[in-house]
C-alpha cells in the first residue's frame, strides 16, 4: 500500500520562483554592470541572490516531506523507495557533470569542474532523501545540530575564514586539485563554492527543508512562525563568530537562509493554498531541473558561438546604453532569458509535461 504524496502549489510556487531567480542572476548582459542585489557579496555577507540557491535545497527537503516520507508511513516498498532515489539522484549528478562538460568544450575552459550547482543538489537530495526515510524526527534535529555545531568548530579549528586559505577551501583543494571554480597553480590555492567540506552544512539546509515540511503537512503553522523567527536570530547571533559566507555555506548562513525560506513558505501557503492566490512560478517549479538545466545547455551555446554577445549589443546595450546607461541593459537581456524559459516551460506544463529526472 502506498499514498499518493499531499500536493501544495505553495511548494511548486516557490520552487519556480527560485529557479527563475537563478536564470536571472546568472544570465546577465554584461557581468561588469550589475546591480548589487543580483550579485553574490563578495565574500562575507548575504545579499538576495545569496538566498537563491539555500532556498532550492530547502524547497528539495519540503519537497521530501510531502512526496517521499508519506509513502514510507502508509507501508510503501522501502527497497523499491531507495533505489528511485539513489537512480534519481545519480542523474541529477550527471546531468551536473555533463553541463560542466558542456562548458569546458564551448567556453574553451582548461578543465572539467567535477562539482556544481546540480551535484550539490543531487547530493543533498540522497542524503536528505534516505536519512527522512529511516530516522526519526528527534534524530533528525540532533543530526542537524551536529552538522552546524561540527562544521564550526571544524572550520574554527582551521584558524583562518579568508578565501583560499580556509580549512574547506584546503580541503577542497587537496581532494580536487585543479578540478575546481578556482584554482591558482602559482600558489596552489583553490575555492569551491559547491564543495565537498561545505556540502555538510548544505546538508542541514535541506534536512531543515524536511522538518518544515512536515509542518506543514501537519498545518503546524504556529510552529513555522516561531521557526522562521528562532532560525533568523540564531543565525544573526551566530554570524557575529561565524560570518554570513555563501562560499562556504557557514552555519550561521545556514540558520539565516533557512530562516527567510521558510517564512517564504509560510506565506505563499497562506496566499496560495488557503486563499486562492495564483501560484506565480508554478510552470518553473514542475519543470525545475529541466528550465536549470536547459537554460545552462543553452547560454553556453550562445556564448561559446558568440550569439549571446551580438544579440546583447544589437537588441539592449546598443540604443539602451546612451539612453539608461549600461546597467539597465544588462539586466532587460537577464529578464528576456527568464521570460523565454517562462514560455518554454509554461507551455510544457499546459500540454502536462513534467519531465521527472
Amino acid at each position: 500500500m502506498s499514498a499518493a504524496p499531499q500536493r501544495f502549489a505553495s511548494v511548486d510556487a516557490l520552487r519556480g520562483i527560485t529557479v527563475a531567480a537563478m536564470l536571472l542572476v546568472n544570465n546577465p548582459g554584461d557581468w561588469g554592470h550589475v546591480y548589487a542585489p543580483l550579485l553574490h557579496a563578495d565574500w562575507h555577507g548575504c545579499t538576495p541572490t545569496d538566498l537563491i540557491f539555500p532556498f532550492f535545497l530547502f524547497v528539495v527537503g519540503v519537497s521530501i516531506a510531502l512526496g517521499i516520507v508519506p509513502r514510507v508511513e502508509a507501508g510503501g516498498d522501502t527497497g523499491k523507495l531507495q533505489r528511485g532515489i539513489v537512480v534519481r539522484a545519480l542523474k541529477i549528478i550527471a546531468i551536473g557533470l555533463l553541463l560542466h562538460a558542456l562548458a569546458m568544450w564551448l567556453l574553451d575552459r582548461p578543465v572539467l569542474r567535477i562539482m556544481g550547482v546540480l551535484q550539490r543538489i543531487g547530493v543533498c537530495f540522497l542524503f536528505a532523501a534516505l536519512v527522512a526515510m529511516h530516522v526519526k524526527p528527534r534524530v533528525q534535529w540532533i543530526l542537524i545540530a551536529i552538522l552546524l555545531v561540527g562544521y564550526w568548530a571544524l572550520m574554527a579549528a582551521g584558524g583562518t575564514y579568508a578565501p583560499g586559505e580556509n580549512l574547506a577551501n584546503r580541503f577542497d583543494t587537496a581532494v580536487l586539485g585543479r578540478f575546481q571554480y578556482i584554482f591558482d597553480p602559482a600558489t596552489g590555492l583553490g575555492q569551491e563554492p559547491e564543495g565537498l567540506l561545505s556540502t555538510l552544512p548544505a546538508l542541514a539546509t535541506t534536512l531543515l527543508g524536511v522538518r518544515a515540511g512536515a509542518w506543514l503537512r501537519r498545518g503546524e503553522l504556529r510552529t513555522m512562525v516561531v521557526a522562521s523567527v528562532l532560525m533568523l536570530a540564531l543565525g544573526w547571533l551566530w554570524s557575529l563568530w561565524f560570518p554570513l559566507n555563501k562560499p562556504l555555506w557557514t552555519s550561521s548562513y545556514v540558520l539565516w537562509t533557512a530562516g527567510w525560506a521558510l517564512l517564504a513558505l509560510l506565506v505563499l501557503h497562506a496566499l496560495v493554498d488557503r486563499r486562492g492566490w495564483p501560484a506565480i512560478g508554478r510552470s518553473f517549479g514542475v519543470n525545475a531541473i529541466t528550465a536549470y538545466a536547459g537554460a545552462a545547455a543553452l547560454i553556453y551555446v550562445l556564448l561559446g558561438t558568440g550569439a549571446w554577445s551580438a544579440i546583447y549589443q544589437r537588441a539592449f546595450a546598443g540604443w539602451m546604453t546612451p539612453l539608461f546607461g549600461p546597467y539597465l541593459p544588462s539586466l532587460a537581456i537577464a529578464l528576456c532569458y527568464v521570460a523565454l524559459w517562462w514560455l518554454v516551460v509554461r507551455w510544457m506544463d499546459k500540454r502536462g509535461w513534467h519531465v521527472k529526472v
